[in-house]
C-alpha cells in the first residue's frame, strides 16, 4: 500500500510555505493529500494572490475541513505522516486538547494516536504561556514542533530562497530529501 503525506493548511500567516512543500513534494513524485481549513482558504487567497483551488494540481485531492468523514479521519488511512503548515495557535490548541471538532484536527488527532509522524509548522509571535503549554502537550503527545524559523547561514537571496531553505530542512528532517546546505561550519 502506497504511504502518503498529509498536509494540513490552516488560517496561520506562511501560506508560501505550504504551497512551496507541496510543490517539492510533487517534483519528488511523492504522493499528496491536503487538508486546508476555511481560514485557510481565506489566508492562501489574500497572501498567494491566487485560488486555493490551484491546490488541486499539487495533491492527489483537497479536503475541506467540514469533510470529517473523508479518509484522514481514520486511522486505517495510508499516511505516513501529517504536516501543518503553517499552523495556527487555534490548530494548536484544538490539537493539545484532543478537540475533533473538524477534519484537520481529527486528521491530526489520528496522527497521534497512530503514532505517526505529526509536524506542526507553528506560525505565531510573540507566544504567550498558553502557546508554549500547548506546544508541551504535543510534543509529550509525540507531535514535533517545526516553527517556521527560517535561517539565514546560507545567505539567502529573496524570499524565495530563504522559504525554499525552510522546506528542504523540513523535507530533509522527514528523510524525504537529502539537504546539500546542511551546515558544515565555518
Amino acid at each position: 500500500m502506497e504511504e502518503k503525506i498529509l498536509v494540513g493548511i490552516t488560517g496561520a500567516s506562511g501560506s508560501i510555505y505550504a504551497l512551496r512543500l507541496l510543490q517539492n513534494l510533487k517534483e519528488l513524485g511523492i504522493p499528496t493529500e491536503v487538508i486546508i481549513t476555511d481560514a485557510g482558504k481565506l489566508v492562501f487567497q489574500h497572501e498567494l494572490e491566487i485560488s486555493w483551488r490551484e491546490l488541486k494540481d499539487l495533491a492527489e485531492k483537497v479536503y475541506e475541513e467540514s469533510e470529517i468523514s473523508a479518509p484522514p479521519a481514520s486511522g486505517s488511512s495510508p499516511y505516513r505522516a501529517m504536516i501543518i503548515i503553517p499552523c495556527s495557535v487555534g490548530t494548536l490548541g484544538g490539537l493539545a486538547t484532543g478537540q475533533a471538532r473538524n477534519l484537520l484536527l481529527r486528521a491530526g488527532d489520528v496522527m497521534l494516536k497512530e503514532r505517526k509522524p505529526l509536524i506542526i509548522v507553528v506560525r505565531e509571535t510573540p507566544l504567550n504561556l498558553i502557546h508554549l503549554q500547548n506546544m508541551v502537550t504535543l510534543t509529550q503527545a509525540g507531535a514535533v514542533l517545526f516553527p517556521a524559523m527560517p535561517a539565514f547561514y546560507h545567505k539567502p537571496k529573496d524570499l524565495e530562497d530563504l522559504v525554499g531553505e525552510f522546506v528542504l530542512r523540513l523535507l530533509s528532517f522527514l528523510k524525504l530529501r537529502d539537504n546539500p546546505k546542511a551546515w558544515q561550519g565555518l
